[in-house]
């Protein structure tokens, strides 16, 4: 897995941090919120995460860890299973059929 350059994620973090503080300032601004927004989906794609807070904390783990660490913990989720579904037995039929 690649993971990004550690100062390219501080500096998105910053970044991302800043403009959360102004939009909380000033909620109806458009333009910061979009700022915002387009700083959280910069993090969002370079954490590969979905949600902005998501990244922000995955963002914040990966600095304050090593790589190595970093890869354990997001390997060590499970992972949904994959449902397995049967089909009607094979060599025997349903009652209805007959």
């Amino acid at each position: 897995m690649l993971l990004p350059a550690r100062a390219e994620v501080a500096r998105q973090l910053r970044r991302y941090r800043a403009w959360e503080r102004v939009m909380l300032a000033a909620p109806s601004d458009r333009t910061v919120r979009a700022t915002f927004e387009d700083s959280g989906y910069t993090l969002c794609v370079l954490m590969g995460k979905r949600c902005a807070r998501e990244a922000a904390e995955a963002a914040e783990r990966y600095l304050r860890t090593s790589q190595a660490t970093y890869l354990r913990e997001q390997h060590g989720r499970p992972r949904p299973t994959r449902v397995h579904r049967r089909g009607p037995p094979s060599g025997r039929r349903s009652r209805a059929r007959r």
